[in-house]
């Protein structure tokens, strides 16, 4: 449920100055107990390397439809890794801010590679994320599932 509420309540600014998607369109940002209150990342961070994933393929697939360089698609693919990485280690600090694992991860890919790390959202939506990482979500937990079954 928070996870649709999230899409209510964007926040108007992130930390780092930048605007929202819908921020120019209210003159200030929501209270913090409405961002927490929101903010999906919670809910579903536990399904980063479902969204790494699929942001390494989807990079791989811009790349290949020359969308983006090859260069672009080696930095975003480090950059991932070394996000996965820091995520495994516990090194990471999610920010709820960032109101959702997407955007926490894409933040932070762009806060270590720079403007490649923005172009990994073309052709992409939000609901595409969403509902690639689900479907990876629940196709891991199928198979640990089912490794229990005789």
């Amino acid at each position: 449920m928070a996870h649709c509420f999230g899409r209510l309540f964007w926040y108007l600014e992130k930390g780092d100055g930048s605007m929202a998607l819908w921020g120019g369109r209210f003159e200030a940002g929501v209270a913090e107990v409405t961002q927490e209150f929101g903010a999906s990342l919670p809910v579903d961070k536990h399904l980063y390397k479902q969204d790494i994933a699929g942001s390494k393929a989807h990079a791989k697939m811009l790349a290949a439809q020359g969308i983006i360089s090859a260069e672009d698609e080696q930095a975003i693919a480090k950059g991932l890794t070394g996000i996965e990485q820091d995520i495994d280690a516990g090194n990471f600090t999610f920010d709820i801010n960032d109101e959702d694992i997407h955007m926490s991860i894409e933040s932070e890919l762009t806060r270590r590679i720079g403007e490649a790390g923005k172009r990994l959202h073309t052709g992409r939506s939000r609901n595409d994320q969403v509902a690639t990482d689900t479907r990876l979500g629940v196709k891991a937990l199928a198979k640990e599932l089912s490794w229990g079954q005789s």
